[in-house]
């Protein structure tokens, strides 16, 4: 298929189509609100399933019984909806039920701004709900990568029967591309779902699908079970990217999603002004990429960890780095988008900007 030119949120429900979708349910919030536009049209043409909810705790209980009978199911919301939906998507992980959740991140707290935000990262990757449970959190820079994640992560959710939330912000929802929906993706072994819930008709004997455990040694066994899996997860599906770490920089700085997008320009203007800067750019926020932080080059100074927040991911880097590196941190909240020049001068003056 050729290209199209298609805004972010209308990409991740078009992506969600292609990667076989069968049901959705959501409720109204900007910036996300084309998803389950989108949605609303396209899944009943498919002759799929499309639910507006009454708010966002009924709309992720949706979610968790059509997960249960083993479909693919989906749900997006933004900041305040995703708080609400935590103790939904809690349940979803201790019943080890697999789904796709878009959180398109606006300015906080509470209901805070409609405009791009990265305020949410410790509600996604520490998991706001209750309990030792992980959910899967993958952050695209652009609207290309947003598809390419949403189709991988559908089969990621089913291979290990764990939610799997993509974490944009509103930049990306908002922003028109230029995509191809028909890339390839990486592909995975998939198991039955021989644990669904779709009666006794279909399976020998009965399915149950709980997450609640009375007796705390059997849950204790079921917490060391889920932290076997998350190891697993760890090991497999850590995603990041290198960049320009082959030219000996002097500075690293470490970004995700759309601010990442942002410090590749502040790099080549730090180039031509002949200070040599590269870039970690974690794909996966949960597993966080630690090894990356190995592989920087001898020649690096110090570190500029640059974020939509107030340094969410900073506690990230400075666990990952282990001490070995100065790291500076500089950040715009309250759904101010920096620009490249600000990130130029924040390396400019790094020492001032180090943390302790």
């Amino acid at each position: 298929m050729s290209k199209v030119l298609m805004k972010g949120n209308e990409a991740i429900a078009k992506a969600a189509i292609k990667a076989g979708l069968d049901c959705y349910f959501g409720y109204p919030i900007t910036p996300q609100n084309e998803v389950p536009e989108y949605l609303s049209k396209l899944l009943p043409e498919a002759g799929k399933v499309f639910v507006q909810a009454e708010s966002e705790v009924a709309a992720i209980n949706m979610v968790y019984g059509a997960a249960g009978s083993g479909k693919r199911v989906m749900t997006s919301s933004s900041s305040v909806g995703i708080a609400l939906k935590q103790e939904g998507i809690s349940y979803i992980a201790g019943a080890e039920l697999p789904c796709v959740i878009g959180s398109v991140m606006r300015g906080g707290p509470g209901l805070g701004t409609i405009q791009p935000s990265q305020g949410d990262y410790y509600q996604a990757t520490r998991g706001g709900g209750n309990g030792d449970y992980h959910v899967i959190v993958l952050a695209p820079e652009s609207v290309q990568e947003t598809v390419d994640l949403v189709k991988e992560s559908f089969d990621i959710a089913d291979a290990y029967r764990n939610p799997v939330m993509i974490l944009a912000d509103g930049l990306i929802g908002q922003m028109m591309e230029t995509v191809d929906l028909d890339i390839p993706v990486k592909k995975r072994e998939l198991p039955k779902k021989s644990w669904a819930a779709i009666g006794t008709k279909h399976h020998e004997g009965r399915n149950v699908i709980n997450s609640l455990f009375l007796d705390p040694n059997e849950l204790e066994q079921h917490n060391l079970k889920l932290q076997k899996k998350y190891k697993e997860i760890e090991k497999n599906e850590t995603k990041y990217e290198m960049i320009n770490m082959d030219n000996n920089p002097d500075y690293v700085i470490v970004a995700y999603g759309t601010t990442a997008r942002i410090c590749r320009s502040s790099i080549e203007i730090l180039a031509e002004n002949g200070v040599n800067v590269g870039m970690i750019r974690p794909i996966s926020l949960w597993p966080y990429p630690k090894k990356a932080f190995s592989e920087i080059p001898k020649s690096v100074k110090g570190l500029m960890v640059v974020e939509m927040s107030l340094g969410q991911m900073l506690d990230d880097v400075l666990i990952s780095d282990r001490g070995r590196h100065k790291v500076a941190f500089y950040g715009r909240p309250g759904g101010i988008v920096p620009e490249p020049e600000e990130i130029v001068e924040a390396i400019m003056t790094f020492d001032e900007r180090v943390v302790e």
